[in-house]
């Protein structure tokens, strides 16, 4: 078992790694607050509790993944590929449930734009993070 703090890459000057982190802690808490307060929030956003809830489920999953990847002293590269498209995915589904599907609150349509637009934007940098790396290795 590995002793390695999860706060670790934080500190490691790695820019993969902390883009990775941030991910894992910035999607945790969304989970928490899926999975703690789907009720008010549900209302709130005009989304269903439900639907929060497995959100919350799926993502509480989703960022301890991200985590055992951003604790890695080197991610392996197929696996932050993996998380560059699951969040790149993540944001394209999010546009189309709000266009197709949803409809919430403005508050929640807010909610939705923003948390996809910060999803694309982390998989751009850790995208480009990934390629650097790629780069200074060769």
């Amino acid at each position: 078992m590995s002793t390695t703090p999860l706060t670790a890459p934080a500190r490691t000057g790695e820019p993969l790694r902390r883009l990775l982190a941030l991910d894992a802690v910035v999607t945790g808490a969304n989970a928490l607050a899926y999975l703690a307060l789907s009720g008010p929030l549900g209302r709130f956003l005009g989304i269903g509790s439900g639907l929060l809830l497995g959100l919350g489920a799926f993502l509480a999953v989703y960022a301890a993944g991200v985590g055992l990847l951003a604790a890695r002293p080197h991610p392996p590269t197929a696996g932050v590929t993996g998380v560059v498209e699951a969040n790149l995915a993540w944001t394209s589904a999010s546009f189309l449930t709000l266009a197709l599907w949803l409809s919430p609150t403005a508050a929640g349509a807010v909610w939705v734009v923003l948390q996809a637009l910060t999803v694309g934007g982390l998989a751009v940098l850790q995208h480009r993070a990934l390629k650097a790396r790629q780069a200074s290795q060769v």
